[in-house]
């Protein structure tokens, strides 16, 4: 018999979302902790930028039991995402699960020798403390802005200048008739530029480190990216962890056809981006670099790189003055507002530093089998933190393992040596053998979202049924049939 537990999912974005169903169906009772005003995570209005839409198509980035609305383009902007998250916790009964504007402080094993951790509470001036059998940490890798600070910044406020993270860049009326700077390279930075000038702004730079390799939504104007970064053919292009001397010995033999391809493939982004008319031509070669930080293309990005609309600084912010950023290499660029698209701090500092140092490694790889649970924390996993370019279904999938690893109903439960022993081979993989996947702590299963899928459907006990071997290599991830599969591992109740 399965008992029924009190858990707690700590975060009502994508992930908690995920969780919450998860446990929920299995019988168990859940209580969902967001310190924000409402759900969504980095889809919540409040937010996000104007303009942000998914990197995934819509038919990747969805729940295995939800598809987004047909009225929906292929690439949903920021309130339709909301939209569909509010929508999926509203026919699930999650929302009656949430305790918004509440914070986790800290958190610690149980003082009674129980399983489960208690949890110290805040919600506005009020704190509690709470104990619970099983504990989900969904807060993923968009959690806290990263911070930035540098010399001059009271001369620049003083003055009238606005600095702001990313994430604090949600009305477009702001830009209008000021002089933009964004500092980052990543697809919010590029998002935020081209807003900026469609706003009006008096003039807009960005400035990023180096230049890196942009996929655009369909490249040769043509071909929907998810046809080539999405498929298994694709994904066999690398060698991948915990593979035998035949397989090695395939990746050798087939090295020059996939140097082709990848030269190929530099050779069209090059000339449909414009890359060197723009001077950001990427010094790396793009396998070398494919892993969940790679960016979409916004639409109109290099155009207005191209024609000046947006300058384009190589370099980083060295400190401000009065109506000025001075960069690094020294240029000084007219600034009333500074954008600082850096991305965000990744970590779980409700943990104590005993229990981070059991989860993170000095140089920040997570210690995470199969990027969900780790055996030296019992009674807690993570949903969210497996990133790839589907991010939705990664988290739908973590979800229904977590619940069965927690249930102990996992068809291969493994052991905590089981687990030991395969971390340490992912670490060495990402750390050795391909050090690109080591990106976000490595936490990143891009280019291997198949086989990420494929070892947890084993060990969930799905039945995978294989379509004809051109669809199964050249066909993007389904998220019906991964539903599919999850529906034929044997069911259970808690009770």
């Amino acid at each position: 018999m399965i008992t029924r537990k009190n858990v707690c999912v700590i975060g009502a974005g994508v992930s908690g979302l995920a969780a919450a169903k998860a446990f929920n169906a299995r019988g168990h009772n859940v209580t969902i902790i967001e310190r924000s005003a409402d759900l969504g995570g980095v889809w919540e209005p409040a937010r996000s930028y104007p303009d942000v839409q998914t990197q995934s198509p819509k038919e990747l980035y969805r729940y295995t039991d939800k598809a987004m609305p047909d009225s929906y383009p292929q690439w949903p902007r920021g309130p339709q995402v909301y939209a569909y998250l509010a929508d999926y916790a509203r026919s699930h009964d999650l929302t009656r699960l949430m305790r918004l504007n509440t914070t986790v402080l800290s958190m610690q094993r149980r003082a009674d020798g129980k399983p489960g951790w208690t949890l110290d509470l805040k919600t506005g001036d009020h704190t509690g403390r709470e104990e619970f059998d099983f504990v989900a940490v969904c807060t993923g890798q968009f959690n806290e802005p990263q911070t930035l600070s540098l010399p001059g910044e009271d001369e620049f406020r003083a003055a009238g200048g606005t600095i702001l993270h990313s994430s604090k860049y949600n009305d477009p009326s702001f830009a209008k008739g000021r002089n933009v700077v964004v500092l980052g390279g990543s697809k919010s930075a590029t998002d935020i530029a081209v807003n900026a000038v469609r706003s009006g702004a008096r003039s807009v730079t960005i400035v990023f480190r180096e230049p890196v390799w942009r996929i655009p939504y369909f490249i040769g104007g043509l071909i929907n990216f998810k046809r080539i970064l999405y498929i298994r053919a694709q994904e066999q292009m690398f060698a991948s962890w915990g593979i035998g001397p035949l397989s090695r010995l395939a990746h050798l033999l087939a090295k020059p056809l996939v140097w082709a391809n990848w030269r190929g493939l530099e050779s069209l982004l090059k000339a449909q981006l414009k890359l060197a008319q723009c001077n950001m031509v990427p010094k790396e070669r793009i396998e070398e670099g494919v892993n969940c930080s790679v960016p979409i293309a916004t639409p109109d990005f290099f155009p207005m790189v191209a024609d000046g609309r947006i300058k384009a600084v190589l370099g980083t912010f060295d400190h401000y003055e009065a109506n000025t950023i001075v960069a690094s290499n020294g240029e000084r660029i007219a600034a009333d507002v500074a954008v600082l698209a850096i991305g965000y701090k990744l970590g779980v500092p409700f943990l104590s530093e005993a229990d981070r140092a059991k989860l993170v490694d000095p140089d920040g790889q997570y210690r995470l089998y199969r990027l969900i649970a780790n055996p030296d924390l019992p009674d807690m996993g993570f949903v969210g933190f497996n990133s790839s370019f589907c991010t939705v279904l990664c988290a739908d999938m973590a979800a229904h393992w977590l619940v069965r690893y927690a249930d102990k109903q996992l068809a291969h439960q493994p052991s905590e040596r089981e687990m030991r022993d395969n971390i340490e081979m992912m670490l060495h993989f990402k750390r050795v053998e391909r050090p690109a996947a080591g990106v976000y702590g490595g936490l990143c299963v891009a280019p291997y979202h198949f086989k990420h899928f494929d070892e947890l459907l084993a060990d969930i006990g799905a039945k995978r049924r294989k379509r004809n071997l051109v669809a199964e290599m050249f066909t993007p991830p389904d998220a019906d049939a991964y539903g599919d599969f999850l529906a034929s591992a044997p069911s259970y109740q808690a009770s």
